[in-house]
């Protein structure tokens, strides 16, 4: 009997989540939008940016999230004790089907987006918890981009990738043109 030898193979990243990434200004227009009709609600706004594969640095569109975060809290505060004023929770079996669905049509889910209020728009523990799933590196090859809303305005938005060096999450630039 011939032993098999098992070679680990490393799994190529895709470009966009190494940044620096490149967005339509109307899709950041309405990623703030988003955040500011959430604050007005007292909730964290989440959702995603997608672009075509074939131009991976590109952002052109965006597909709203709701932010479950005050419906799980309502049902179970113990379990959920966190609200959406400070935590966002998207549906993660909507999420997955999503990030399939549109990497098999050729415009692949490239950032998972939110909002903090009243505060700057840092990578918290939280979110790097939320992105790593439990493991050691993020469950999705996407970047992150987190807008704050402080006073009912966009005080700023900040984009995040992973290191696979660092093994940490680390800020971008993302630029945002007219058209394409």
């Amino acid at each position: 009997m011939h032993e098999q030898s098992v070679t680990n193979v490393a799994v190529k990243k895709p470009a966009w989540c190494r940044g620096p990434l490149i967005a339509l200004k109307c899709v950041i227009d309405e990623v703030h939008g988003h955040a500011l009709a959430s604050y007005r609600m007292d909730e964290e706004s989440c959702g995603f940016l997608i672009g075509p594969a074939s131009d991976p640095f590109f952002l052109d569109g965006i597909v709203r999230m709701d932010n479950r975060a005050n419906k799980l809290h309502a049902i179970d505060a113990v379990t959920y004790p966190r609200t959406a004023r400070t935590y966002f929770d998207l549906d993660p079996l909507r999420f997955a089907r999503e990030v399939d669905g549109r990497a098999a049509d050729g415009r692949p889910v490239k950032v998972l987006y939110h909002s903090h209020l009243d505060t700057t728009a840092h990578f918290s523990e939280t979110d790097a918890a939320a992105a790593l799933m439990g493991g050691s590196e993020p469950a999705y090859n996407i970047a992150y981009l987190i807008t704050s809303v402080v006073l009912g305005k966009i005080d700023e938005a900040k984009l995040y990738v992973w290191s696979d060096e660092r093994r940490e999450f680390f800020e971008s630039q993302l630029l945002v043109v007219e058209r394409r």
